[in-house]
């Protein structure tokens, strides 16, 4: 069987080549880097999601958030974009995810993914985001407003 990056896209790319954003980001990052990068003529849909972080989590209070990423997790970030472009070949890609001290309100996750119709790029959106959350070596420590801290992994 040919690897993900082999397989030809009959949207006129390979795979590797329509996965355009896959990384680990320390700065801000923005829904609009990955709507951009994914956009072009032959689509019909652009579906994005943003992972914001929240003032709660499981009836307590959350304050701020900080990512730790596995040194591999750049490299694993890569391969879950390649693998649900792989499995949607009408659509292309892009996916950043923070590390880092984030607040309330902040960006954790951003992606967008294009396709010549709303459903292809509705499925594959919801499929990267959980493919993500169970294969990308990301951990986060929660701070909640009683002054504790919790750590979860993203994993599983």
């Amino acid at each position: 069987m040919p690897a993900p990056t082999d397989i030809p896209s009959s949207s006129g790319g390979s795979v590797e080549n329509r996965v355009v954003i896959a990384r680990i980001a320390e700065k801000t990052i923005t829904i609009d880097e990955c709507s951009d990068a994914v956009e072009d003529a032959t689509s019909g849909a652009v579906v994005t999601f943003a992972g914001v972080v929240r003032d709660h989590d499981e009836g307590r209070g959350v304050t701020a958030l900080s990512y730790t990423a596995h040194p591999t997790a750049a490299e694993a970030i890569r391969a879950s974009a390649l693998r649900i472009a792989a499995a949607h070949p009408e659509t292309r890609v892009a996916i950043v995810h923070r590390t880092g001290d984030l607040v309330v309100g902040d960006l954790a996750l951003a992606c967008a993914v294009a396709a010549a119709h709303r459903g292809d790029a509705f499925a594959a959106c919801a499929e990267l985001v959980d493919d993500v959350k169970k294969t990308v070596p990301i951990w986060k420590e929660q701070a909640f407003d009683d002054g504790t801290t919790e750590w979860v992994a993203s994993l599983g």
